[in-house]
């Protein structure tokens, strides 16, 4: 994946903060070490996060696209949408696109160029799935945000059966390389166990 630092690193930092702000009217909250904060805030540094850990030379796009990833996503309840998978496949598109669509809005009004917002656009709604690197790059940082962060908290509130196929079905949407990193995440013992059944069930490095 080349480099590609920031043309204009100001605007970079506009974008930003205003992909942040956006993020800080979710009305619900997360408890972080610096208090409540609103959730999606905190998505957002953690695939922020993640990505430099993956790719330390990623994209601006890229970079753009990770801070994005569930931009404004309160706004869609997933109750809005019919139970299973086809209503939660459904409400996952209309996400992606209105986080693609609020991303090029703020994108277009700091002056980037159309191609870098189409290409955002397109990272966003996972287009070039798994042949792209960077939008495979994206879905890796998703994974692992979710891996590290939510897993433990997620899973109580689901049946074991409906876990064990979630997380297999995340495994899948891995690189290679995103599923190494994921085996050595240090996560408690319950959510690795969960993992260690769905990679026994379908799941593996190959």
């Amino acid at each position: 994946m080349v480099s590609t630092i920031p043309v204009n690193a100001e605007r970079f930092a506009r974008a930003i903060a205003r992909f942040d702000a956006a993020n800080a009217e979710d009305p619900r909250r997360e408890r972080t070490e610096a208090g409540d904060e609103a959730k999606e805030l905190v998505y957002a540094r953690r695939m922020t996060d993640w990505l430099a850990r993956l790719e330390p030379e990623a994209s601006e796009a890229l970079r753009l696209a990770a801070r994005a990833q569930h931009l404004c996503r309160w706004r869609i309840p997933r109750a809005g949408y019919p139970d299973g998978r086809q209503g939660y496949l459904r409400w996952r598109r209309d996400c992606a696109d209105l986080h693609a669509s609020l991303a090029g809005d703020i994108l277009r009004d700091e002056g980037y160029d159309a191609p870098t917002i189409e290409r955002v656009g397109a990272l966003l709604r996972k287009r070039g799935l798994p042949t792209d690197p960077e939008a495979l790059a994206l879905e890796d940082t998703a994974c692992l945000v979710f891996l590290e962060h939510e897993l433990a908290t997620f899973a109580p509130k689901h049946d074991q059966a409906k876990l064990v196929r979630i997380l297999e079905r995340t495994w899948r949407k891995m690189s290679p390389r995103g599923q190494r990193v994921a085996l050595a995440l240090d996560l408690p013992p319950p959510a690795r166990t969960l993992l260690e059944e769905a990679l026994s069930t379908g799941g593996s490095l190959d």
